[in-house]
């Protein structure tokens, strides 16, 4: 059954070891791949059926915005597999002009990651990027902490009361390690959620449970790649008994969806 992994970072391969170990310090995790670049993206899916991977990176200061959506933007062109996701950051001085000009390299989409970047989801100057995006491009937000206060899915729950047409996939099933706060806050809200870093936590039983809570309408398979194996990830996802139909849409057509919306 074909495939589209939703939540994969990828760095140039002069950093890659670098920022995957500064990934696991940051969560105090032993990652699954010591390296990612997109090769080893590549070589990490292999002997499944992953066919569209939705790659980004995150912007930790400003100026860092342009190189990794012209780095995100270039790996899109060498693997026509990837589908690439721009980078911005709260304090960008012309976010505008940068949306369109990664729109003009064919970026699809947006990804953001409140803890890493310190600032609250809602803060006023994500909600001018919401305001500038809405309808023009779908948006990744990691979503969930018990460190942190940044990524709280109550703050995705306003962000979407004031822009009822910003297309949002809530990272993590909407709350990394917070998943009831995630579960309290958008059951009933209009976004897609993914099962990146979820399903270590969470157990076969109770991923399967938050997937027909949500929606299985609404959920995708994501692997957040390097931090897990994409076809450990996708294993793990396809051994739960869930119906063809359901395994169908949270695979690759919720995908498809949330892309083109």
């Amino acid at each position: 059954m074909q495939a589209i992994d939703c939540h994969c970072h990828i760095y140039p391969a002069k950093i890659a070891k670098k920022a995957v170990e500064s990934v696991g310090e940051f969560y105090g995790i032993h990652m699954d791949l010591d390296d990612g670049t997109s090769d080893t993206l590549l070589d990490a899916s292999r002997d499944v059926p992953i066919e569209k991977h939705f790659i980004y990176s995150v912007a930790t200061r400003p100026e860092q915005v342009e190189s990794i959506n012209d780095f995100i933007a270039s790996e899109c062109e060498k693997h026509p597999e990837f589908v690439g996701f721009m980078t911005l950051h709260q304090d960008y001085k012309d976010p505008e002009s940068e949306i369109e000009r990664a729109r003009a390299m064919g970026l699809r989409g947006m990804k953001l990651h409140p803890d890493t970047q310190m600032v609250d989801m809602d803060d006023p100057r994500l909600m001018t990027i919401y305001e500038i995006i809405e309808g023009k491009m779908p948006i990744v937000i990691h979503c969930g902490d018990y460190r942190y206060d940044y990524s709280h899915p109550k703050r995705l729950k306003r962000i979407l009361a004031a822009f009822p047409d910003l297309v949002v996939n809530a990272a993590h099933f909407g709350g990394w390690s917070i998943f009831d706060y995630a579960l309290e806050f958008l059951q009933d809200e209009n976004c897609f959620l993914d099962t990146s870093s979820a399903q270590e936590l969470l157990g076969p039983r109770r991923t399967k449970e938050l997937c027909r809570l949500f929606g299985t309408d609404r959920v995708m398979f994501g692997s957040d790649f390097p931090m897990w194996s994409p076809k450990r990830e996708y294993e793990l996802f396809t051994a739960i008994d869930f119906t063809d139909d359901e395994i169908e849409k949270m695979l690759y057509g919720n995908a498809m969806r949330f892309l083109n919306a």
